[in-house]
């Protein structure tokens, strides 16, 4: 697991301040980047994993990427807020294979390295405060050009800020709370990377379950074990988080998304994804400048 963590990668896309009021309130957002929140003053509210996290005043919030997840200010809130892509070496998330607690009592620290971060990127605040607005921006961009072109000192601090306060959340992978069996990741770790290398292509969990020497009822059962998932599902949703990131970032055409997610029925592949995310891909490319 330290592997994992060693090669953990953080990508900051947004960091600013925003004083909000009760017009912040949406439903039904999923992004394809996590989103991390200092609450200065007020109050307000934000739903995800299945529970709903009061927004209170001196406390930091952590929202994985690709989660289900409302927003709500009654009257208003203060916060810094930053938004960042985070992926591993692997090639799967690390919200796959850790804890995490998404509300942490906030140190001065937090407060002056929150600062610090806006100081040192003064030009990444966002101009949109609806999460949907600002998720379907063009400057989501690959690790490989995110921040190319900043100065190295600059970039270099401003990941090592992102990392402290990404650490303040996440739990040891051995701890006697893990509700997804993490200290036997290490079993499944080879066919998540080579999942999330492979999502172009056919998978099977018949090859999967060969693969690791086990009968396809085996494999199944162990994997659901220790992932909380079937593998057909992990699959299924991998396919589609790729998918939507892709409609998000790029304009390649839909059927060639569908092919690079490893679904060449493009009406299958509309039919996953309208199950996800609630709206066909095509709609949600047109309604990316709009929502």
């Amino acid at each position: 697991m330290h592997n994992i963590l060693k090669s953990l990668k953080l990508g900051l896309l947004h960091v600013g301040y925003a004083q909000l009021d009760d017009s912040w309130q949406y439903k039904n957002v999923i992004s394809p980047f996590s989103r991390l929140y200092l609450i200065t003053k007020g109050t307000g509210w934000v739903f995800h994993n299945e529970r709903k996290y009061n927004l209170n005043a001196g406390y930091l919030y952590l929202i994985p990427s690709f989660t289900y997840s409302h927003y709500h200010c009654d009257t208003f809130m203060d916060q810094y807020y930053i938004s960042f892509l985070e992926e591993t070496d692997e090639g799967f998330s690390i919200y796959d294979v850790a804890d995490f607690n998404y509300e942490k009592k906030a140190t001065e620290i937090d407060n002056q390295i929150f600062s610090r971060l806006l100081e040192i990127n003064p030009h990444k605040a966002i101009a949109e405060y609806d999460p949907k607005a600002y998720d379907n921006r063009p400057d989501l961009l690959s690790f490989n050009q995110l921040n190319s072109n900043r100065n190295t000192s600059i970039q270099l601090e401003s990941q090592g800020i992102l990392q402290q306060l990404f650490s303040r959340f996440i739990n040891d992978f051995t701890s006697n709370t893990n509700t997804k069996n993490k200290h036997s990741i290490h079993r499944i770790t080879p066919t998540l990377r080579f999942i999330n290398r492979n999502l172009n292509q056919k998978l099977t969990v018949n090859q999967l379950a060969a693969d690791n020497h086990l009968s396809p009822d085996h494999f199944s059962r162990m994997f659901k074990k220790i992932m909380g998932i079937s593998p057909i599902d992990y699959i299924n949703n991998k396919r589609l988080e790729r998918a939507q990131l892709l409609l998000t970032t790029t304009d390649i055409p839909i059927s060639h998304i569908a092919e690079m997610c490893g679904v060449s029925n493009i009406h299958y592949f509309s039919r996953l994804f309208k199950r996800r995310f609630n709206v066909p891909p095509g709609r949600y490319r047109t309604n990316r400048w709009k929502v």
